[in-house]
């Protein structure tokens, strides 16, 4: 009986794992994706909007950089969100260099508000164009066409969100490791979701949609105490298969600056892993079904390797074993595929190690985010 059990979550586990990796990731990892012309017929003005809160350095690099967008008609939007350091001088000197920077300062918090989801309604609702692109200020284009690519779908298609992706700069050590493949996994999922008309998230870091949509909908209406979800909750409670766009294209990415820190990463994942809890109850199974899946293959499968090893049974070893090598194998393809396609390279992932790693991550902080009441901005 405990053998048959273990061959039945092993099964469980392989089949909707190749569901997954196959199906719905496939659709990113082996899709043909086409961006738009650099000279489009509809150059809308587009407004870019940073929410920022104390980040002086990372402002003097970013905005310089905004301004070298090859987009005719943009501006830049910045709010400085009740900022301590020099952030306010610096905004004042770089609006004297570059006219189509501006701001608006954010003195006080109300009560029944969150402070992020309060400097973005603030910004946008003063914001001269219709069209918005999101991103933060430790982010940087990778290319000059971000604005233009970004925007595309909301300009010229009629979409309401337009979903890009937002890498982290590859540096040295095992956390940055882990970053690089917890983010392709995260884009796996929205991306893969959205391409098969079925879109629940985006990230705020490269989210681009409309002043007047955002205004008809009343804002943050619903989530407005929490903290958080300014972005993917936003986007789970109004996106469609019909009204969404999926932009998958290197040039169109931003590229942010990783957590140097464990302690610091995983108080962000926390805030991230947190917003999950209120998404719609068909998308939290999305995500779901795929982790109790994985679960269940590396469970079912050491398992049964720890089983077959102790009898000395090493023919039916053999198979297991080179199941686990067969899914294994094809996840490091998908992934390599994958990040290739919306980030223009595939970088040294370490697939083995960072998916076994998953399991205590999305079980255990998953579970401590789930239940935490004390999530923080900043």
């Amino acid at each position: 009986m405990g053998l048959f059990l273990l061959w039945l979550i092993f099964g469980i586990g392989v089949s909707i794992q190749a569901v997954y990796l196959l199906i719905i990731f496939g659709r990113t990892a082996w899709g043909n994706f086409t961006s738009s012309s650099k000279n489009s017929g509809n150059e809308e003005g587009v407004t870019v909007l940073i929410a920022a809160h104390n980040e002086y350095k990372n402002l003097k690099n970013l905005i310089p950089k905004l301004f070298e967008q090859d987009y005719p008609k943009f501006d830049v939007m910045i709010i400085n969100d009740r900022s301590t350091d020099r952030t306010k001088r610096l905004l004042e000197e770089m609006m004297a260099i570059y006219p189509k920077l501006r701001s608006v300062t954010v003195k006080y918090t109300p009560n029944h508000v969150t402070s992020k989801k309060f400097a973005l309604t603030l910004g946008i609702k003063v914001a001269k164009n219709d069209v918005i692109l999101l991103t933060d200020a430790d982010c940087i284009p990778n290319s000059d066409q971000w604005i233009r690519k970004m925007t595309a779908p909301v300009r010229e298609e009629g979409k309401t969100f337009a979903i890009g992706f937002s890498g982290y700069q590859k540096e040295s050590g095992m956390l940055n490791r882990w970053i690089q493949f917890e983010t392709i996994l995260t884009a796996l999922f929205y991306f893969s979701f959205g391409l098969w008309k079925a879109p629940f998230m985006g990230i705020g870091r490269n989210l681009s949609y409309r002043k007047s949509f955002f205004m008809d909908v009343k804002a943050f209406k619903g989530i407005w105490h929490l903290e958080g979800g300014d972005d993917d909750l936003f986007v789970n409670q109004y996106a469609t298969g019909s009204n969404t766009a999926m932009v998958i294209d290197p040039s169109a990415m931003t590229l942010s600056i990783p957590k140097s820190n464990w302690s610091d990463y995983l108080i962000q994942k926390k805030r991230h892993l947190h917003a999950g809890k209120f998404y719609r109850g068909e998308d939290k199974r999305k995500i779901g079904i795929f982790s109790l899946s994985h679960a269940l293959f590396w469970l079912g499968g050491f398992g049964l390797l720890v089983y077959f090893g102790i009898i000395q049974s090493w023919e039916q070893f053999s198979v297991v074993f080179g199941i686990i090598l067969l899914r294994s194998l094809l996840m490091w393809r998908v992934f390599a595929s994958a990040s290739k396609k919306i980030q223009g390279s595939s970088n040294q992932l370490n697939t083995w190690i960072n998916d076994l790693i998953y399991l205590g991550y999305f079980w255990i902080l998953g579970t401590v985010s789930y239940q935490a009441k004390d999530i923080k901005w900043k």
